[in-house]
């Protein structure tokens, strides 16, 4: 699960560019150059040679505190911290440390901020691509639901479309290049673009066809919270070492008459297993309603349930 690479994408306010810029620059040990393009990049060259990069985002509300009130910024105050490329082992200390700092400086994020995870994608075929539509497409509502994903969000990060998923199921594309096809099949214009409108979901292909070759997921509301940051990560590379590993994965949506125990079993079966990751459950069990230890909501009513269902079956038995 965690020998893939990845990149992150942190979107904050509170504090300028510079001011982030400054503060990544003096953890890592790096040295920070301007490049004066249109997103005002700050470059962080460290001593291993990567590169970060603190840059403007249009979507960030800017905001900054003012003794107790938060009040309104100027657009330096909109922060996107792009990452080099990472791997989970080496660098998940460093990552939270980084952030820890860059909130202690004064950064934030607000309901227009959003964090998003790009997954190498040099791995994946189309069995395994089919496989993270499906996944996505049947936890949709137990994703958005647990992570709480702002409304404000929703147009950058849109739940899978069902025609997609229907259409990927009927044809089952055994080629990279039929998926592309199906994925764009609602879109007019070029496919070339780096903001064209496929790009807005949870999952994002468009930049595994037309991006940087990987798989994007957008479905995180930002945090400078650095056990939130980590269960995201963990998260994302769970997804994809199941559609990367599993021979099928089911569209059909799962029951969740118990959203906590649905949410426990199936991050269970995807490696979210032992005290190493119980804060990382306890952060995506949040704000799920239900009981993440019994099926049927508690012990008394696991007993009720059994009771009605033996006098159902009883009764059954009866009448034949």
């Amino acid at each position: 699960m965690f020998t893939k690479q990845f990149g992150l994408e942190i979107e904050f306010t509170g504090i300028s560019r510079e001011k982030a810029a400054e503060t990544v620059a003096h953890y890592l040990g790096g040295t920070a150059t301007i490049t004066g393009d249109y997103y005002d990049t700050q470059k962080i060259t460290t001593p291993d040679g990567r590169i970060w990069k603190l840059m403007y985002d249009g979507s960030i509300n800017c905001q900054k505190k003012d003794g107790r009130r938060t009040v309104s910024a100027g657009s330096n105050y909109s922060v996107e911290l792009v990452s080099p490329i990472l791997s989970y082992r080496k660098d998940i200390d460093m990552i939270q440390a980084l952030a820890r700092r860059l909130r202690k400086a004064g950064g934030f994020a607000n309901k227009s901020c959003g964090i998003h995870i790009h997954l190498d994608g040099a791995s994946h075929t189309p069995r395994s691509i089919r496989n993270f539509v499906n996944i996505i497409y049947a936890h949709n509502d137990l994703l958005y639901k647990a992570l709480q994903i702002a409304p404000e969000r929703m147009r950058y990060c849109k739940k899978m479309d069902a025609y997609l998923v229907e259409r990927m199921n009927q044809a089952k594309p055994k080629t990279l290049r039929q998926i592309e096809s199906i994925w764009y099949e609602n879109y007019s214009g070029s496919r070339n673009g780096h903001y064209h409108q496929s790009r807005y979901h949870f999952l994002n292909l468009h930049s595994f066809f037309h991006g940087n070759h990987t798989v994007e997921l957008r479905g995180f509301n930002s945090t400078l919270h650095a056990g939130k940051i980590r269960a995201y990560i963990v998260l994302a590379l769970a997804l994809n070492h199941q559609a990367l590993t599993q021979k099928s994965a089911s569209y059909r949506k799962v029951q969740e008459e118990n959203e906590k125990f649905a949410m426990r079993v199936w991050l269970n079966r995807i490696g979210f297993i032992g005290d190493e990751f119980k804060s990382c459950r306890e952060h995506l069990y949040q704000h799920l309603d239900g009981n993440a230890a019994w099926r049927y909501g508690s012990r008394e009513n696991v007993r009720s349930h059994v009771s009605t269902r033996n006098t159902q079956n009883g009764g059954s038995q009866n009448e034949q």
